[in-house]
């Protein structure tokens, strides 16, 4: 089994910075994708930033220039530096990493349990 752990989410004033962590952990052979999703009440979950495992990147229109994705591959981690935050990226924030398990074999979704990110005005 594969489990993504996260961590750093939190309540800060609008235009605060916080940084999350997400550790995957387990069976792993590769992991291709890995990503931050996120999901507000009443909305629909979508990708905040993505980046595959050779370091291309790809931001949602609203973070582009305050958030930033990285990895590093040696520790199956990925992570999110969020600056100047607003009021409108509270949300629940997931990690999400494409997985194989193993080698020759398909790749499968797996999922953070989720961290809560609120931002006060």
């Amino acid at each position: 089994q594969v489990q993504l752990v996260e961590s750093g989410g939190g309540l800060v004033q609008a235009g605060g910075s916080l940084r999350l962590s997400c550790v995957a952990s387990g069976s792993i052979f590769s992991i291709s994708n890995m990503g931050w999703y996120r999901q507000a009440p009443g909305k629909q979950r979508e990708l905040v930033a993505g980046i595959t495992s050779g370091g291309s990147i790809n931001y949602e229109d609203s973070v582009k220039g305050r958030f930033t994705i990285s990895r590093d591959n040696a520790k199956n981690t990925v992570y999110l530096q969020m600056n100047s935050l607003k009021p409108e990226d509270t949300a629940v924030y997931y990690c999400n990493a494409v997985v194989t398990v193993v080698a020759g074999t398909f790749e499968y979704d797996y999922w953070g349990q989720g961290t809560q990110v609120t931002v006060s005005s």
